[in-house]
């Protein structure tokens, strides 16, 4: 614990010589205690409060910038905060609250410190910082969750939020920072492309024979993520009679290939992903209480881009630099940032990268990205900000409503076009097309697949 740093200052002048006993016994835990208050994220602070502690909320708020920097609130005596207020101090921004006992509680304190700082120094690592984009309070809190659950345990976890929101890359950088010195591979499964026929053989493996075409045998998902993490992502969309057999594998590492009677065993972390709320998911029947459980032993919820709105041009920067590799980065005029940050993003960070990239291909020169860089459709009208993209398609579904199709009808052919556009955009590329859409190249691949097969 050398390494840690903290800053002391007293809520008033009467508790200034409780924070030099406070400086005093964190010093002899090796914590080395600033002069003055630090201009990095990383370094915490702890406000020593006594009896007189009026005030102290607006103190908790300004000190820790909305829970930006750690901040510890270390009272005096158990009468310096009333009761129940200690949970309005952590909404506030304090990080914990302490009533101080002498070493005792320096000891705990300096843990606390100690493993702060490794989390903070991980979040503003190039391995983090790169992967998840974003400095808001919001973004941070949750960073810090990922990273602590990651770093300091081996649990299963459950990340939920809305669709775009980065729930994939979070499950990669748990699976990078899992401190298992031995793990071997990621294992990614989207729930929502395993054909249902098939999604035995996906999550177990088959064996030669088991059913027409399986001419060699062969190891599902849960085999490869052995020793590993095995990532399912929208675990939601889980029938029935794979949530039972998920169970088993999840609760006692045993599974049977589709045509084996053999028990076979496998070790993974698991890290599932949900846009679903699993808890009306349960209450209605259509996912098991169970399982929920089990796979939500941490839980850790991304926010949606309107809730974290300052990190909107810092995401769109670092999409132009990825679509433009090798290429100068370009400002932005005001104008257009305006029009990104007033912007609504019902697809969240894929929304906003997708138009990242009709920017990127739009853009030439080396000059900023200009309002006419913009597509047509995102450009105010009146000087109002553009229309949520949700209008933009109300017309043609009143269309096709009127001319009796029907929700599934409408959902895939509204599926179709998108795919067609985004082919013709990107010049047939399924990559990039893929890329656009916001899914995976397989995922893109059977779409197209099966409406071949049924033309």
């Amino acid at each position: 614990m050398g390494d840690s740093q903290a800053w002391i200052r007293g809520l008033t002048p009467a508790c200034e010589s409780l924070a030099d006993d406070v400086a005093a016994a964190l010093r002899q835990t090796d914590v080395t205690v600033l002069p003055r208050a630090p201009d990095i994220d990383h370094v915490p602070r702890v406000l020593v409060c006594g009896a007189d502690s009026g005030g102290l909320g607006a103190v908790v708020r300004d000190l820790s910038e909305g829970g930006r920097h750690r901040l510890l609130v270390v009272a005096g005596a158990t009468t310096a905060i009333s009761p129940g207020s200690t949970w309005r101090l952590l909404q506030q921004g304090a990080s914990d609250v302490l009533v101080w006992d002498g070493q005792p509680t320096a000891r705990v304190a300096a843990a606390r410190l100690d493993r702060w700082r490794v989390i903070d120094e991980l979040v503003d690592s190039a391995q983090v910082r790169d992967r998840l984009i974003g400095r808001s309070p919001c973004w941070r809190a949750v960073l810090r969750r990922v990273v602590e659950v990651a770093r300091f345990s081996t649990s299963f976890v459950l990340v939920t939020g809305a669709s775009g929101t980065g729930k994939e890359l979070v499950a990669n950088l748990i699976h990078q920072l899992d401190p298992r010195p031995d793990k071997r591979d990621l294992v990614v499964l989207d729930c929502t492309t395993v054909v249902p026929t098939l999604s035995g053989s996906e999550f177990f493996g088959h064996e030669r024979g088991a059913f027409t075409g399986a001419v060699a045998p062969r190891d599902g998902a849960v085999a490869l993520a052995d020793g590993g993490t095995l990532f399912l992502d929208e675990v939601g969309e889980l029938p029935a009679s794979l949530q039972a057999e998920l169970l088993r594998v999840v609760q006692e590492g045993a599974y049977k290939r589709v045509g084996s009677n053999v028990w076979r065993r496998t070790r993974f972390r698991l890290v599932c992903a949900t846009n679903r709320d699993l808890v009306a998911e349960q209450q209605a029947g259509r996912f098991r209480s169970d399982l929920y459980y089990r796979i939500s032993a941490a839980t850790v919820w991304l926010p949606t881009l309107a809730q974290r709105p300052d990190d909107v041009l810092p995401l769109f920067r670092h999409f132009l630099r990825e679509f433009r590799a090798g290429e100068p980065e370009p400002q932005i005029t005001p104008e257009v940032a305006e029009v990104l940050r007033a912007r609504q993003y019902p697809g969240n960070v894929r929304d906003l990268r997708q138009l990242a990239l009709q920017v990127a291909f739009r853009h030439v020169g080396d000059g900023p990205i200009t309002p006419g860089d913009l597509p047509e459709e995102e450009r105010p009208v009146d000087g109002r900000a553009p229309a949520d993209p949700g209008e933009l398609l109300d017309e043609a579904v009143r269309r096709t409503v009127a001319a009796g199709l029907g929700l599934r009808e409408i959902r895939d052919a509204a599926a179709e076009s998108a795919i067609r556009a985004a082919l013709t955009q990107t010049g047939g590329r399924v990559a990039l097309a893929a890329r656009l859409l916001g899914v995976t190249d397989r995922a893109l691949q059977l779409r197209r697949s099966r409406a071949a097969g049924g033309t």
